[in-house]
This record gives structure tokens, sequence and C-alpha cells, in this order.
């Protein structure tokens, strides 16, 4: 067997039998460099989907189309955004990723460099592709120090405070095809409006009895029964959310206990019925209430044909406390089943998080600059105002219930001895955990705040901060040849600013006042378009700039720039920036340099490049300009250079006829370049042309440096992973 047979199979194998091949060692490195650096060309790589991946369409209310990917081997699920849907579709492995930015180039227009390297990069680590993802960093730590089963579990469980039971799907298959599916029938449907009706008819006539009363003759005992009770009443609402993802063919992923901010909770982790159309989802929302007031009308049912039943104070304050916490349930201004079924009954699975964005961050500016609310607009407000006046008016009804009603039983159980006052004490957790969850997320908001206060003045007392304003600053392109007690000075001017989730930087229209780069965080620019909806151009994380053409020109904002996630961001002033470029004029070529970028960033095809990408261009490129007839590329010639028309018209001709003409804002030459193929076309100037010719190698640095990086955060994250 020769040496090459023995080599191994896969990226080793490849390696190995590429030095063996090279006849000397000089050779033997170059070649095994590019085999290397083809092997992690992603711009070589065929994307496909797996074969068993499901991909389903949705419309939002605020515009646009999104779409659903679902891996059912890991029931793990990502959504694809509107601008992604289209490339997601060309995943068929037929196309390299460069092919697929070809078809892209030609339907956009757009050159969607880093956007869909992430988008591969994302949908290869969640296993929706062909090509199977392994996690070597996990893989080696847990060859460094392994752990039993038991271990990961206890090391799971205190980390997030929750224990998962992954086998529960066949249980609820077993339980639906075993009795449960009766009630998805006619005739289910029917008895069970029919027992919802007599059981709430039946808990009027037991109240109006007064023959019971909601304070307990045995208060630890009671209350034991009473907590036990309410566990099983949680089984019984989540049993609900499961039945309907078997009933139309989903799977539950998981069942589990966690400790959600101090309060014990159940949970089923129904993240399937992202998969599902919106009135499946509101079903499978309802379905959890429904089942539980099925099983309190059959218990008010029970004591108004049973009144002197032994435990029947505790049984009336079960029916009580479940009819009270059904209608809290289905209430659409809290983030429970009722806000899902409206969400999903509006197409709007974002409301209340779009909603109350809108009224911290946008509203006030609408009202300051005295811009008209659009319906959609005027609806975000309504909602979160309601959700803002509601959560006072729980936060009162719960101290007037607890203190009107509950008041001497409580006082009653912390005095009734110590298995009492621990009885009190987790009576506080269960049912105040709501409060206590608010309480907490309020002290985590203020926390951040002072955070945010703090870090600003430290930022002036210390000077790493600075230094690393001035080491992100000087990492910039546009930067390149500023001197180093110039970059000093700016540095030393620099603010830190922190930003909330959907907090806009800046926004579109805005006279530029400021420049930006990102310390922490990713922050979404997005172009608003005249319909209301948005479009995204590009995502940018630390170390990226933004804004630095408004200023540099005296122009309005292009883009809103708003934060993902917390982010913090260097902010240059605009009397800061003016006063740097007023000091440079004796480096070269640094102002022309932003014009430059500000006239290619006009061009529609790099119009979504960031500005060091735009750099680039400069670096490796140059404005050309043609007289009427001249010959700009010939048919079967190597490609050498892209381009873009800023002005003129150009006739394009394949196999000696003309086949179209294009104009200002078109592009030319791309095939060539990124297939490696000779042109497809000539094509001849129609009238006199202006353009922007881009070198073989700057696209091609261009390309690759886009398609390595980019601002990739793999998490994949569904709008709701679980039902509480």
């Amino acid at each position: 067997m020769s040496a090459v047979e023995a080599a191994r199979p896969g990226v080793w194998g490849q390696i190995e039998r590429s030095l063996t091949a090279a006849p000397d060692d000089s050779e033997r490195g170059e070649d095994l460099w590019g085999h290397l650096s083809s092997l992690v060309d992603i711009g070589e790589y065929r994307p496909k989907l797996a074969d068993d991946i499901e991909m389903k369409e949705f419309t939002q209310r605020w515009g646009g189309n999104y779409a659903m990917l679902a891996n059912p081997r890991q029931l793990l699920h990502y959504r694809v955004e509107p601008g992604q849907i289209e490339l997601v579709r060309l995943m068929d492995g037929s196309r390299t990723v460069k092919e697929i930015l070809v078809e892209r180039l030609k339907e956009s227009g757009d050159l969607e460099l880093s956007g869909l390297a992430d988008l591969v990069k994302a949908l290869h680590f969640g296993n929706f592709l062909e090509h199977r993802y392994t996690d070597t960093d996990a893989a080696v730590r847990r060859a460094i120090k392994p752990v039993t089963s038991r271990q990961e579990k206890l090391q799971t469980f205190a980390r997030s405070q929750t224990i998962e039971w992954k086998n529960v799907d066949p249980v609820a298959r077993w339980g639906y095809n075993h009795g449960l599916k009766w009630f998805f029938t006619r005739a289910g449907v029917f008895v069970s409006i029919i027992l919802e009706v007599v059981g709430f008819l039946a808990f009027l006539s037991v109240v109006h009895s007064k023959r019971f009363n909601l304070t307990p003759k045995s208060l630890a005992l009671g209350f034991l029964l009473l907590t036990f009770l309410n566990y099983f009443i949680i089984v019984v609402h989540e049993g609900g959310h499961a039945l309907v993802l078997v009933h139309y063919g989903r799977r539950v992923k998981s069942a589990g206990f966690m400790i959600y901010f101090g309060s014990p909770a159940l949970f089923i982790e129904s993240a399937e019925a992202l998969m599902l159309e919106p009135p499946q989802r509101m079903l499978q929302s309802f379905a959890g209430p429904f089942a539980e007031s099925l099983f309190a009308a059959a218990t008010a049912l029970f004591l108004w044909l049973y009144p002197h039943v032994a435990i029947g104070d505790i049984l009336y304050r079960f029916v009580v406390l479940n009819y009270l916490f059904l209608f809290f349930n289905l209430i659409p201004l809290l983030e429970l089943d009722g806000y899902w079924i409206l969400a999903d009954f509006l197409r709007a699975p974002e409301l209340r998080p779009t909603s109350m964005s809108f009224l911290r961050h946008d509203l006030w500016h609408k009202l300051r600059t005295r811009t008209k609310l659009t319906r959609l607009e005027l609806g975000l407000t309504l909602y979160a105002v309601l959700g803002i006046f509601f959560t006072i008016f729980m936060a009162y009804l719960g101290i007037f219930f607890w203190g009107e009603i509950f008041g001497s039983l409580l006082a009653k159980l912390w005095h009734g001895g110590l298995v009492s006052r621990l009885v009190l004490i987790a009576l506080v957790l269960l049912v105040g955990g709501p409060v206590i969850r608010g309480g907490i997320k309020l002290l985590r908001s203020l926390i951040r705040r002072l955070r945010a206060v703090w870090r600003a003045v430290q930022f002036r007392l210390e000077t790493k901060w600075r230094v690393e304003a001035a080491q992100l600053i000087d990492a910039l392109p546009l930067f390149d040849d500023v001197p180093e007690d110039v970059l000093s000075e700016l540095a030393g001017r620099v603010r830190l600013r922190s930003f909330a989730k959907g907090q806009p930087v800046v926004r579109q229209g805005e006279r530029a006042t400021a420049f930006y780069v990102v310390r922490q965080g990713t922050l979404q620019v997005l172009e608003e378009l005249e319909d209301g909806s948005d479009k995204v151009l590009r995502i940018l994380g630390r170390g990226e700039g933004f804004g630095e053409v408004g200023l540099a020109e005296a122009s309005l904002r292009s883009a809103t720039v708003r934060a993902l996630e917390e982010s913090q961001v260097f902010e240059i002033e605009k009397g800061t920036f003016d006063q740097l470029l007023r000091d440079m004029v004796h480096v070269p070529q640094f102002a022309p340099t932003i014009q430059a970028v500000s006239e290619l960033r006009e061009l529609s095809c790099f119009s979504s490049l960031e500005p060091d990408e735009l750099n680039e261009l400069l670096q490796h490129g140059a404005w050309v300009t043609y007289g009427p007839g001249q010959t700009v590329i010939e048919q079967g010639e190597t490609g050498d250079a892209f381009y873009a028309i800023r002005s003129g018209q150009v006739e394009v001709f394949e196999n000696g006829k003309m086949v179209r003409t294009m104009g200002p804002g078109a592009y030319f030459g791309e095939i060539a370049l990124l297939l490696d193929i000779p042109r497809t076309a000539t094509v001849r100037s129609r009238t006199p042309v202006r353009a922007y010719r881009l070198e073989r190698d700057g696209f091609d640095r261009l390309v690759g440096e886009s398609f390595k990086r980019g601002t990739l955060n793999p998490a994949i994250s569904p709008d709701r992973l679980w039902q509480h």
C-alpha cells in the first residue's frame, strides 16, 4: 500500500496526500497551505439544507415575511429574516457561497457579503446544513475533564436552575392515543364546553351559598394539600399545550422543573409551536387555560353535588384561586397565554417588546418633532400604555387581595408555629413569584443604570478606557494615517455611552452630531422605508464605526442604528471631529478618503458595505471614464475587474447580439471574478460613462475578508422556548 493510499480520510488525509504528491519540500509547503486555504474558504463551500429540515414562511403585521427553520434531530428552530429567505432557498448544494452571492446580486443589487457568511455559519452551528457541526471546544473540554451524566445534570441545574426531562414526547403521545384525543373531536369539544358552563354556574351557586370560607382550619395540612393541587393543575395546564402539539403532528421537546426568580415552576418546552400556523398556535396557547378551567369546573361541580365533603374548604379555595389565575392568564396585557393568543391573532410575534421599545425610545421623539403617528404606531402606543396601567392595577389588586382576604390567614400562619411559618414562606415564594420576579427585574434595571453612570464617571477617571478607545479608533481603516499625538488627543475627548436593547443610537433623517465606535454588544443598521417597514443593511460589532460620513459632509443620517442588545459605544462629538479634520490638513489623503467613501456608498451595489470594506475598495480600485462606443470588457477574456456605473449607459452583447442596456447604479463583471471563468459578455459604452473599476485582487480580498469575519452571534433562540 502506497503512502497516499495509507493516508487518513477527511481533512488530514487531504493534507497528507498533498504533502506526498509534492516533489520537493518548498512545493509541499506551498501546496499544504493552498489546500488548507481552500478547505477553510467559506466562499468555496456549498451549503445545502439537510433533507429533514423543514422551512415554513409567515407574514407579520408590520410588513415583510419571515420564515422558521426546524431541525427535527435536535428540535432546534431558527428564524430567517425577510432578506435572508431567498438566500436559504438557494442553499441546495449546487452552488458555492460565491455563486449564491452572484444569484442574489442579480436580484437585489447588493453585495451581501458578511451577512451571507453569518447566515451560513449560524445554520451550520445549529446543524441545519447537511454538513454536521462539531463543537471541538466542547469535545476538548470533555476530554480534559470528563464528567458523568449525573455530574453534567447537576452542573446544568447549578447554572440554569432547570431540570429537564427529555423523554416526555412518548408520554404525551400515549395519553393522546389512549383517550385524550377524544377532546379534539366535535363531541369532545361540545361536552367540554357544557362542562365549563355548568361548572362555572355551580361555582357561582357555591359562592352564593356562603357555605365555605377562605380561612383554613388546619393551616399546615390545608396549605400542603392546596400546594399539591396547585402543582397538579399546572401539570394539567402544560399537558393541554403538549396535546395540541401532538394533535398537529409536532413533537414535545422536553418538560421539567425550574427555579424561576426564586419561584418553583413546571414547564413544557413547546418551541415546536413556532412551526404551526397562527390559528393553530392560538389554539395551542388556549389549550392550557382551557384544560385547567375544565378541572376547576369539575371540582366546582363536585363541591355543589357534595357540599359536606371533609376537604370542602380546601377545594373551594383551590377553585377560587384557579378561576382568578385563569382570568389573569388570559388578559393579553401580561406575557401569558392571552398575550400569545393576541400576538398570533395580530400576526405580531414581538408585540410587547416592540410596543414597549416604541414607547420608551421612539414616541417622545415623534411627539417632539411633531411627526404624525401611523395607525400601527398608535396601536403600539395604546397597547404599551394599557400594559403599564394594568401592571399598576395588578400591583394594587394584589395588595388588596392579600390584605383584605388573606390578611388574617397570613397572621394565623405566622403565629401558628414552626411548621406553619415554613408553609407561609413556601406560599409567599410560590404565589408571590410574579411580584418577586418583577422586583428582581426592576432591581436589575436600576443596577444596570447605575453601572452605566458609574462607567461614564470611571471612564473619565481612568486612562485604560481612553487607551481602549484609542486602540479601537486606530484600528479603523479611515484613521490609518492619523498621527499618534492627534489620535491621543481624540481619545481624550471621547465619551462612553450605553444603550438598552431596541434603543436608537442615531436616527435616519437627523443631523449628524457625532461619530461612534462600538465597544461592546451588537447594533443593527436599518433603512426606514416609505411603507413603514425597515430594511436591515448590516450588523455592527465591536471595533466597527459609523456616522463618520454624515459628519464629514454635514449631511443627514442615511439610516437608523439600533442596539440589538445592551451595548456600549465610544462617542466622538462633532466639535471634536471637526477639530481633528482641521488639525489634519497635513495628513495625506485623509479627507479625500472620507469623500471618496461617501461617493462609493452612493452606488447601490456598495450601499450596504461597512466603512472598512469601502476603504478596501479605495485601495484596490479607481474611477474610470469611457467615451461613446468604447469596449469596457470583451467576452471570452480573463476577468480582471468589477465595474459599477456612476453615470452614463452601456450596452451588453452576448455572442455578438445586444441583450440589454444598463445605466447608473448598475454593475457588471462580477460573474467572471466570483466563479473564476472567462467573461460571459461584451460591454460597450453607449454614452460617456463614469464607473468605479475594482481590480480583481481588491474584489477577491473584499469578498474573502467579508466571508471570514462578520458579527456572528451563533445562539439559536426562537421567539419563545416554552410556555408557562
